[in-house]
């Protein structure tokens, strides 16, 4: 440990598996206390039993604004303030044809992927100014498929595209504002994670110049490096770790 987060809150969202928890074992190890928020508590216990001390775990739907204000007030409550937020929490898309697409699963999607992190940056905002001296760092978990169009994921990549300019708009807005609350994107390829559907996994192969996909962690690196003091001019800016894919 090199304690490049020592002192720091962070919440981190979607972090009962995949990147989520890959973030929050790199933010342990850097010193930060964790927030870590999933809909999906079945292994919270052992969750925590990994991560140690400093994290806790907190049930969320992401999608619904009064349980942002649950999560900030607990969170506040048990560390006194956050200096870091990171929205994560996500859902793959459909796959189906475009005009197949029924409303309410592109409503649902659009919910968890992208109101969600509207909802996030507002509550976390709200709480930096309250609580942290209108400083901090909110990171956005976008996708390349918010950069370029995903054939089998029309739903998803609009979410996520969205994601990036909302990221854009918001880190613009504050700065101008004089608030020292930066805000990034971060851009994962293809993450070795649940949401890869099995039979996508042997075409999706050729396409990574590296040979093989990434792992959590990969990202967790690149997330300790936009929380940490080191970033203080990144701003607005997208972070693409995908294994050369867009090289």
């Amino acid at each position: 440990m090199s304690d490049r987060l020592a002192g720091k809150v962070a919440i981190i969202t979607g972090g009962a598996a995949g990147i989520g928890l890959g973030i929050a074992q790199c933010y342990v190890r850097e010193g930060a206390k964790v927030v870590v928020t999933d809909i999906n508590d079945e292994n919270s216990s052992d969750i925590l039993a990994q991560l140690g001390s400093n994290a806790i775990f907190i049930k969320h739907d992401v999608s619904k604004e009064e349980e942002w204000d649950r999560v900030l007030a607990d969170t506040i409550e048990k560390f006194g303030r956050l200096d870091i937020l990171v929205n994560n929490a996500g859902v793959g898309g459909s796959g189906g044809a475009i005009e197949d697409l029924p409303l309410e699963n592109w409503n649902w999607i659009l919910n968890v992927n992208l109101t969600s992190n509207f909802l996030g940056l507002k509550a976390g905002i709200n709480a930096m100014k309250k609580y942290s001296e209108s400083k901090g760092s909110i990171i956005n978990i976008s996708s390349v498929a918010g950069l370029v169009g995903l054939p089998f994921g029309v739903d998803y990549s609009a979410t996520k595209g969205g994601t990036r300019l909302l990221t854009h708009a918001a880190a613009v807005q504050l700065a101008r504002r004089g608030l020292e609350i930066r805000v990034n994107s971060v851009h994962p390829g293809w993450i070795d994670t649940a949401i890869i559907p099995d039979d996508h996994r042997q075409q999706i192969l050729p396409t990574i110049p590296v040979g093989h996909m990434g792992v959590p962690q990969d990202i967790g690196e690149i997330c300790v490096y936009l929380g940490s003091d080191e970033s203080k001019f990144a701003t607005g800016a997208e972070f693409v770790v995908d294994g050369g894919q867009r090289a």
